[in-house]
């Protein structure tokens, strides 16, 4: 059976908003204040487009976000902002995974997934001068606005995605944007055999 656009838009989007109310979150216009406590709010943008059906392995949709900014606050995000990046499931089996990840904010995003040393936790990399982590050892990568792999970045309201191979183990997702990860824009997920 194959899906209209239309409807296969409003699956990913449901998707995406069911999973972060899942996860404590709110589709109140934004990511709600489940997120960072009551008083702050995501934007969420509207999203114009959608990966096809019949995508490859299990799913993990990934959120990304941006806190407090507008479309006119473009260009490079600033040390010290909000940013969120959420994964749902966080626990899939190992095998073909297809990431598909919908830029919910106002400042252009991407996702990489790297793995995670023995001991080591998501959130303790520590980017170099450019703002940015090592993506040494990466096995994905979903940056293109409304297309698979990598690109120049996901647009605000776009979708991308990527299919990896992923063994048992466990990965960091990030936003390797310049100051996206210090912002906050990073997750554990856990591949189980």
């Amino acid at each position: 059976m194959r899906m209209n656009s239309a409807r296969a838009k409003t699956l990913v989007f449901a998707s995406v908003i069911a999973s972060l109310t899942l996860a404590g979150c709110t589709s109140n216009g934004g990511f709600g204040p489940g997120m960072m406590g009551s008083d702050s709010v995501y934007h969420s943008s509207r999203v114009n487009c959608t990966p096809p059906p019949n995508l490859p392995g299990r799913t993990i949709n990934v959120a990304l976000g941006d806190m407090g900014m507008t479309q006119m606050m473009g260009g490079t995000a600033p040390l010290g902002g909000r940013m969120r990046l959420l994964a749902v499931p966080a626990t899939v089996t190992g095998g073909q995974v297809t990431v598909i990840a919908t830029n919910m904010g106002w400042r252009t995003h991407e996702l990489v997934i790297l793995p995670l040393a023995d001991g080591q936790s998501a959130g303790q990399r520590v980017p170099g001068s450019n703002g940015k982590v090592d993506e040494a050892g990466s096995l994905g990568e979903a940056s293109k606005s409304c297309g698979a792999g990598a690109g120049d970045g996901v647009a605000s309201g776009s979708v991308t995605w990527v299919t990896v191979t992923l063994n048992p183990g466990r990965y960091e997702f990030v936003c390797n944007l310049k100051n996206h990860y210090a912002n906050g824009m990073h997750q554990e997920v856990v591949i189980t055999s």
